[in-house]
């Protein structure tokens, strides 16, 4: 039986605010998005949620919430900075460190209690050391697998650390509200408690076959994990496969111009992480999920780019195309994958679109000053 750690970083964007401007502590900080505009809140703090405020929603439903909240555009680079300090600390400590996203780490502590104590005591040991370190709060959760670490971790938060023993899996999980597995989300949310599901063990104790017929193949994924079942094996990716981003919708969508828009804001998006990391892509697909769950994707092979007209007329083009039945969209997403390293040089000295490509150089540059929605890129 394996001992893993999902360490998840608390309110990590907004931590790293309060780094930079201490004046912020024990504030009300949502990061990203204008209040009076478009974007979302990319993070908040614990004294916005208070008033119902959570990452991820319209900055305007946020302001609306919390009116007295301090809005800040973001320091990517910042973030970016301190999360690299986090996982070089990891990595002193652990022989296997898998980040899954830029304050989120999966960490095999199986065998290594000969050496650092059991795993409880020594979680608690690096969430302090983090802090101290870094002044960067974190919390921490322990369990057999990487699905069940990564709930443990939410449990407790701020700063909690939540053991879940080996055995005890199914019994950990049965109390909790349906929404906090991995994948249950606005959409899927409702459409299970119409079917009675309201705690996990609601899902653990019914037929897998019953949830196959009305969710698919995810259906039986679900019940596995509200069982306490997962996978184990932490892995190290030495180099980045692919750039995706994509949304849920809250509420089902026809109206094909407002799903175009969208994918323009997220390929706007994928694109600036792939001159944020140096890569262009020669593979670029789109993700189409229906009302009723059924889902396809098209992709394209183009030209080694990251420049984001090329990439979003590619896309609309296999959207348009692929959005074949009359039925509401309740997913669409980009990605982009077989990445190759982009050389300096080649801005410096391509022969051709040289001016566009110094400008979404110098686009990036501000993005990384001023937080990326201080400029955007037009369709045209």
């Amino acid at each position: 039986m394996k001992t893993i750690f999902h360490l998840d970083m608390d309110a990590f964007f907004v931590s790293v605010e309060r780094i930079l401007d201490p004046s912020l502590m024990g504030k009300p900080v949502i990061v990203g998005g204008d209040p009076n505009g478009r974007g979302i809140a990319a993070a908040c703090s614990y004294e916005t949620r208070k008033y119902g405020v959570q990452s991820g929603m319209p900055a305007r439903t946020a302001y609306r919430l919390c009116p007295n909240a301090l809005f800040i555009h973001g320091h990517g680079k910042e973030y970016g900075r301190y999360s690299k300090l986090v996982k070089k600390f990891l990595d002193g400590y652990f022989s296997v460190v898998q980040q899954a996203s830029i304050d989120e780490f999966s960490l095999d502590f199986t065998g290594c209690e000969t050496i650092y104590g059991d795993a409880l005591s020594f979680a608690k040991r690096i969430q302090s050391e983090i802090f101290n370190l870094f002044k960067l709060p974190c919390s921490i959760g322990i369990a057999s697998n990487k699905t069940l670490a990564k709930i443990a971790s939410d449990f407790n938060k701020p700063m909690g650390v939540t053991y879940v023993p080996a055995g005890k899996e199914k019994e950990f999980l049965a109390p909790l509200p349906i929404e906090k597995i991995p994948g249950i989300g606005k959409k899927l949310l409702p459409l299970l408690r119409t079917r009675g599901f309201r705690i996990v063990s609601d899902i653990a104790d019914t037929s897998p076959d019953y949830l196959a017929a009305i969710l698919g193949k995810f259906g039986l994924d679900l019940w596995e994990k509200a069982n306490g079942r997962g996978n184990d094996l932490v892995v190290v990716e030495h180099e980045r496969k692919s750039i995706s981003k994509e949304t849920t919708f809250d509420t089902d969508l026809v109206d094909k111009a407002k799903i175009e828009s969208i994918l323009f804001d997220l390929t706007a998006k994928a694109c600036q992480l792939l001159r944020d990391e140096n890569f262009q892509s020669s593979t670029i697909s789109i993700k189409l999920r229906y009302s009723d769950f059924v889902t396809i994707t098209r992709a394209k092979t183009v030209k080694n780019t990251d420049d984001d007209k090329v990439v979003y007329d590619t896309a609309v083009d296999l959207f348009r195309k692929a959005y074949t039945r009359r039925v509401g969209v309740r997913l669409i997403g980009i990605h982009l994958s077989k990445l190759s390293s982009f050389g300096e040089q080649e801005v410096l000295f391509a022969d051709e679109n040289v001016i566009r490509k110094r400008m979404l150089r110098a686009v990036m540059k501000i993005r990384g000053k001023y937080g990326y929605n201080s400029i955007h890129i037009g369709k045209n």
